[in-house]
């Protein structure tokens, strides 16, 4: 505490008080002029003779007298060598001020104890420059002594010894003023020698450093005779060397008995603590708060299959090989989670730890944070212990129960609650669940006829058949003797499902060969979805149950959904299919351009390269239509590699008729996955002549939530090209918004939906600013979509919003018509 207030005030001084200047002259008109000059520079006192000054510089105390040589009574020479004889004034500067300039009196000036000399007339301007200098000099010397005086204070104060010996071993300073540390206070102190008051420990080395010459040693003792309860201290000695010989030693002493102590108490307990953790039952692990192993006890070394001294130093998951039971992949260490999260966190269930000898047991319990007394982290502990036979024999019992006999798949009481949870979650996230019912064709005769061992067999290859046309989110379960159902949790489009039910049709009709024989089935399919026709679990079966009866009424080795307008709905995908396959083959894909204006001058700066298809009847096709379906077929790439065709053969025909239209190209989520994506943009540019920084691609959030590093590098690759990247509808996807600072973004585009609400919903109003503000700070251009009014311009304008686009505006075009709009 009184370090600390001594260290409060060190090097706080503020002088407040004016600089003090005396003028001694005895002509009045001189004693005018400078006190005019140097008024403003302090508090002026003005003297007419050498008696009246050396009286007044003892009350006045002044910090500079001006003093005139040449006075009647007493002269400055010898004004001056009495101020310097008295100690109460023999610090203030003396400026003499002389008419005469010769050597003479230059040398009397400064052998009487003047600073320095002005030569009559003076020169008002130097006059007060040096009158400056030398207040600043005074400013500085009264700084210099307060600090020294300070720090005087503060080696007193410290809970340090300090002294300082010479280079014979004689103390020449020490702040033990209480006689705390030895028996002599600082002052009695003074003149010993070390070898007689320091202890023998010490004292060899204290010699040793200046007979060897070791300029710093630092060493811990524990001292014969306990002083104060001071029993062990740290000393450090160092010693002062000047141009290379010593001139003194500087030696210090801590007191680090309570380290010490507390140290050995630790010591101790962490003894008993160890011994008890070896001891348990349970396999414990210890870490630091960076999960670096520091303890494992004899369970865990058998557990992990590692020896305690080889895992310590690695890192936690290193040693735990931590896996999920069921599929295998690597599981989060808990420990990692409590010391992220601080907290107690159980470990994960169907967690199985892979041992270094290949070992795998089932093992669960629970991680949590180790804190000091401070409450801070410090490491964390994971104790944990095998529990592979109950688990096994947990298992074995539930899967029988919930598992067919047969088959081994999912039987009705499984599948049941599959399809409860399969609802609830598509009700929540509004999605869609597709079930199927397939019936085998005609079994029963077979059954009859081959006996039941065959029809067994059959209905094995049949479940290996359709288990290997399906991923692992989709359930296989067999529900009756030949009747098995799949269940589509999450239903992408309608396309998905016919997909799969004439794959499952096809893959049927191809023969089964059991014991050296073919034997030829087919299948009979119901389709049902919900929300689309089916409300619950139960009418997910029934509506299949009676669409897989359709199917048979309609001659079998088909399929039927429940819904005729789904029936409908998948006629008009094939047609709609069939159509982009042939626009594509034919190269019938047409382009239309929507200009991007600046919008503070609507200066046309750029276009949106969007895909248009027509039927046959030369009509539109609404986009909404025909993307989402080129996506789930795969002519997602195709498609969009003729756009960035003709988008850059288009903007290099522009930039050649002298105009600089960056054309901005939709990239799909899909043609992300294509390793091969930035090479054919690089390619494109090439074929084309477009120069780069003419082409901006522009990806949805929902794009950049795939593989973090996989989609990092891909927009690194295409940025280097030297094109820009957009982030298209931004605000409507789910993407973080590290990933602005994260990826080479250029540009962010507004959403239409909130452009279009903007004026009526203080929400979108809010959002559109908050973009709009965000792209400002991360120094990224913004585009608004879908500017309809004159109203959105102007706000858009106001809220600094630089490009748009919209029908307020202009409508998307073909190239011609845009063409036209340039010339």
């Amino acid at each position: 505490m009184i370090l600390k207030e001594a260290t409060e005030v060190l090097f706080t001084h503020q002088e407040n008080k004016p600089s003090k200047i005396m003028v001694v002259d005895d002509e009045p008109t001189s004693l005018m002029i400078m006190l005019e000059a140097l008024n403003d520079l302090g508090e002026i006192e003005c003297v007419d003779n050498g008696a009246e000054a050396l009286k007044k510089a003892v009350l006045f105390q002044p910090d500079v007298i001006l003093l005139d040589i040449e006075m009647p009574d007493m002269d400055g020479f010898e004004v001056c060598r009495q101020l310097k004889n008295n100690p109460i004034t023999q610090s203030i500067s003396v400026i003499f001020v002389t008419s005469h300039n010769g050597q003479k009196f230059e040398y009397q000036s400064f052998a009487s104890g003047g600073i320095d000399l002005i030569i009559k007339p003076v020169d008002l301007t130097i006059c007060r420059l040096r009158v400056q200098n030398q207040l600043k000099i005074k400013h500085q010397e009264r700084q210099i002594l307060a600090a020294k005086n300070d720090i005087s204070t503060l080696v007193e104060q410290v809970p340090v010894y300090i002294s300082y010996w010479s280079k014979t071993e004689e103390n020449l300073f020490s702040n033990d003023e209480t006689a705390h540390w030895f028996a002599k206070s600082s002052e009695q102190m003074l003149g010993c020698f070390a070898k007689d008051v320091l202890p023998e420990k010490l004292y060899e080395a204290f010699h040793r450093c200046i007979t060897e010459g070791i300029e710093q040693e630092v060493l811990n003792i524990q001292l014969p005779s306990p002083r104060n309860r001071i029993e062990y201290v740290r000393a450090q000695i160092n010693l002062k060397v000047i141009e290379q010989e010593v001139t003194g030693v500087i030696l210090t002493l801590s007191d680090i008995t309570s380290i010490t102590n507390t140290k050995k108490q630790l010591s101790n307990e962490s003894e008993r603590l160890r011994v008890m953790l070896n001891s348990i039952g349970d396999a414990v692990i210890a870490t630091d708060n960076n999960a670096i192993i520091n303890f494992m006890n004899p369970i865990a070394e058998r557990l992990t299959g590692w020896h305690a001294d080889d895992a310590k130093g690695r890192h936690i998951e290193e040693v735990m090989n931590l896996v999920d039971a069921s599929s295998n992949t690597r599981l989060v260490n808990p420990i990692l989670v409590a010391l992220k999260e601080h907290r107690i966190v159980a470990m994960a269930l169907n967690s199985q730890l892979v041992g270094f000898d290949g070992r795998v047991h089932r093992v669960e319990d629970s991680a949590a944070p180790i804190r000091d007394i401070e409450n801070n982290i410090i490491g964390g502990i994971i104790v944990f212990h095998d529990v592979s036979e109950s688990v096994a024999m947990a298992v074995k019992m539930t899967h029988l129960a919930n598992h067919d006999l047969l088959t081994d798949l999912p039987n009705r009481v499984l599948l049941h609650d599959r399809v409860v949870h399969a609802c609830k979650v598509a009700s929540s996230m509004k999605k869609s669940v597709a079930l199927m019912l397939i019936d085998i064709d005609h079994f029963k005769y077979l059954n009859d006829t081959l006996g039941h061992h065959k029809g067994d067999l059959i209905i094995k290859h049949v479940a290996n058949r359709l288990e290997s046309l399906l991923d692992l989110n989709t359930t296989l379960a067999r529900i009756g003797g030949d009747e098995f159902v799949v269940l589509i949790p999450d239903v992408k489009s309608t396309s998905n499902v016919d997909s799969i039910a004439l794959e499952i049709i096809n893959t049927m009709a191809m023969p089964f060969r059991i014991d050296g024989q073919d034997y030829n089935l087919s299948v009979s399919v119901g389709v049902s979805m919900n929300p689309n026709d089916s409300s619950t679990a139960e009418e997910l079966m029934t509506h299949a149950d009676a669409a897989m009866y359709r199917a048979k009424e309609q001659g079998r080795n088909r399929f039927c959904y429940y819904s005729d307008d789904l029936e409908h709905q998948f006629k008009q995908r094939q047609s709609i299919e069939k159509l982009l396959r042939n626009a594509i083959e034919h190269e019938e894909i047409d382009v239309y351009y929507q200009p991007k204006l600046a919008l503070a001058s609507e200066e046309i700066v750029g276009v949106e390269a969007l895909v248009r298809l027509r039927d046959e009847n030369n009509n539109l096709v609404s986009p909404l239509d025909f993307i989402p379906l080129a996506e789930e077929t795969g002519l997602i790439h195709a498609l969009g590699l003729s756009v960035l065709k003709q988008s850059c053969a288009a903007a290099k025909d522009w930039a050649d008729k002298g105009y600089k239209i960056k054309v901005a190209v939709n990239i799909a989520a899909k043609q992300f996955t294509d390793k091969n994506f930035c090479n054919t943009v690089a390619q494109t540019l090439q074929e084309t002549g477009l120069p780069s920084e003419l082409l901006e691609l522009e990806v949805t959030e929902s794009a950049l939530m795939h593989d973090f590093e996989e989609i990092k590098s891909m927009l690194n690759n295409l940025a280097s090209l030297g094109l820009a990247i957009a982030i298209d509808d931004f605000g409507t996807g789910y993407s973080s918004l590290s990933y602005l600072k994260l990826f080479p973004v250029d540009v962010l585009k507004i959403d239409q939906s909130f452009i279009r609400d903007m004026l009526t919903d203080t929400q979108s109003m809010d959002i559109v600013r908050t973009i709009t503000s965000l792209a400002h700070t991360l120094n990224l251009q913004i585009v608004a979509e879908g500017i309809e009014e004159k109203a959105h311009l102007e706000s858009l304008i106001e809220l600094g919003c630089e490009l748009g686009q919209g029908y307020y505006f202009y409508k998307p075009m073909p190239k011609e018509a845009f063409d036209a709009l340039l010339d």
